[in-house]
């Protein structure tokens, strides 16, 4: 016997409380944050009306056009290293030459369930100066020269904070786009094996196309996440040296936390949020431009 569909009163009444919840984590905030934002507060009861003088401030602001700058560069190499990373496990695991691949599903997956705090501290751990592995590992190899207080250097102090968001992320990735080859008909496969294409053209010409509206899927998650990169930053560099691996979220931080200038901080907010939503318009925007010019080819 077929069950009958559920009333729409009932769908709501199991859907109503994580509506409400996701309303007040979400909706709530970003609604304070806009209302802040025309106000000098500083966190008590008195605040100022002052229009939008934060944001003609924030438009000045060079240190934080800085750490845009730099969660687009942030953007840049997740989205080359997890994603791109992820898809290239994807098609090694779904080679032949992999055996338990459950297992390297499961390994794969499990930096992502790692606190990102605690993520921070094994990489800090790792790039540490006198106790760290990088630098043992220079040692161990007869390159002592090349050691250095690796999260010291503002030239690379972005790259190496990096490294962990994309180790930690690429087996999130690949559980996605794992799920997207499993729904290609095996045939296209042997097909294109059979007429001589070698494991790196099948996955460039065949599966490639076929999953790229998932893989758009976790471009746009990949360059959400990012575009408002905390923890790990936080607890590797809080943004040193300098402003040399300061983010928009650190920044904005700091301003209200630090500074106690909570209405300018709810500004920058507002500017994280209304950057990130450019950001990935953009990247969409793009993709349906190169779509289009694929079909007219």
């Amino acid at each position: 016997m077929l069950s009958r569909k559920p009333k729409k009163s009932v769908l709501f009444a199991y859907l109503i409380v994580p509506m409400l919840l996701y309303v007040f984590s979400v909706f709530v905030p970003l609604v304070a944050a806009g209302f802040y934002s025309f106000f000098q507060w500083k966190g008590g009861p008195n605040k100022t009306f002052i229009g939008l003088e934060n944001y003609v401030t924030l438009m000045k602001d060079s240190v934080f056009w800085e750490a845009f700058g730099h969660n687009i560069y942030l953007v840049i190499l997740c989205v080359i290293g997890q994603v791109g990373i992820a898809f290239l496990f994807v098609i090694i695991i779904n080679s032949k030459l992999v055996k338990l691949k459950g297992i390297h599903r499961t390994f794969g997956f499990f930096p992502s369930t790692i606190s990102a705090v605690a993520v921070g501290f094994i990489w800090t751990m790792i790039y540490d100066s006198r106790r760290g592995l990088l630098n043992w590992f220079l040692e161990a190899i007869g390159q002592g020269a090349k050691t250095q207080v690796w999260l010291n250097n503002p030239k690379i102090v972005m790259t190496l904070v990096a490294i962990p968001l994309i180790w930690q992320y690429i087996g999130y990735y690949m559980i996605i786009l794992l799920s997207a080859t499993a729904s290609i008909d095996s045939e296209i496969l042997e097909s294109a094996e059979l007429d001589g294409a070698n494991t790196v053209q099948r996955a460039i010409h065949v599966i490639l196309p076929m999953i790229k509206s998932t893989i758009m899927v976790c471009i746009v998650l990949c360059v959400s996440g990012n575009m408002k990169a905390f923890d790990n930053i936080y607890v590797m560099t809080t943004g040193g040296p300098g402003n040399s691996s300061m983010v928009m979220a650190l920044y904005g931080y700091k301003v209200s936390f630090t500074q106690q200038n909570m209405g300018y901080g709810s500004a920058i907010s507002v500017a994280i949020f209304v950057l990130g939503l450019l950001v990935i318009g953009g990247i969409q925007l793009l993709s349906k431009i190169v779509n289009k010019n694929e079909e007219v080819v």
